[in-house]
């Protein structure tokens, strides 16, 4: 049986909640803190902000969302 997060490791694009927050915390080696996070969720919220648009261009605005959506996850869930 395969470990879901051998299948995390090998994603380019996290597909899900689990698979970003390995991405984050694993690949990237970043901690979500609730600042950390409350940061990132008013950078992408805003549409007019250049780091928003980039991210928007490269990936897609459906994907920033999704991004979003695991982001809001994220500090819903903080234990910090």
């Amino acid at each position: 049986m395969v470990d879901e997060t051998d299948q995390y490791a090998e994603e380019i694009f996290p597909s899900n909640y689990e698979s970003w927050r390995y991405c984050i915390e694993v690949k990237c080696g970043l901690v979500l803190t609730s600042k950390f996070l409350q940061a990132r969720i008013a950078v992408l919220s805003d549409p007019q902000n250049k780091e928003s648009r980039r991210f928007a261009n490269l990936y897609g605005k459906p994907y920033r969302e999704q991004v979003l959506t695991w982001f809001r996850h994220a500090l819903a869930v903080c234990s910090e």
